[in-house]
């Protein structure tokens, strides 16, 4: 059912150092940021060959990002996002066996227009799971 991977999202406390860090450092082409509003988020995305990176950072105290930091005030791994061809057909196969989708059960539009669902990270192995549909 699932596809390639998307992106991996790492939220950030500083943007613009993880950026140079990113750009820099390791050498990797990054985007400007861009602000999300309707997922509460500023992101940055990384580009590599054969995936993305997406930086996060809390857009507004209401951000779902800024209670991870307050967790982990260094950052880390928030999620990771795999492809799905139909994501209604994915979301209704994987209630249908047990798993939990978060929010209202229905696609958003996320970071790449595209619609996205979440589901819960105690249904996969403690990691927070994005489907987009390609």
């Amino acid at each position: 059912m699932i596809g390639r991977l998307n992106h991996v999202a790492i939220v950030v406390p500083d943007l613009p150092a993880a950026t140079a860090l990113y750009r820099d450092t390791l050498g990797a082409s990054v985007s400007d940021p861009v602000d999300i509003p309707a997922h509460g988020v500023t992101v940055v995305f990384v580009t590599l060959p054969n995936t993305k990176v997406e930086l996060l950072h809390p857009l507004g105290e209401k951000s779902p990002v800024a209670a991870f930091l307050e967790k982990n005030p260094s950052g880390g791994i928030h999620h990771i996002c795999y492809e799905v061809e139909d994501i209604l057909a994915a979301r209704d196969k994987l209630k249908a066996e047990g798993a939990r989708v978060l929010g209202d059960g229905e696609p958003k539009i996320g970071a790449h227009n595209k619609p996205v669902l979440f589901l819960h990270p105690k249904d996969f192995c403690g990691t927070l799971v994005e489907l987009e549909q390609v």
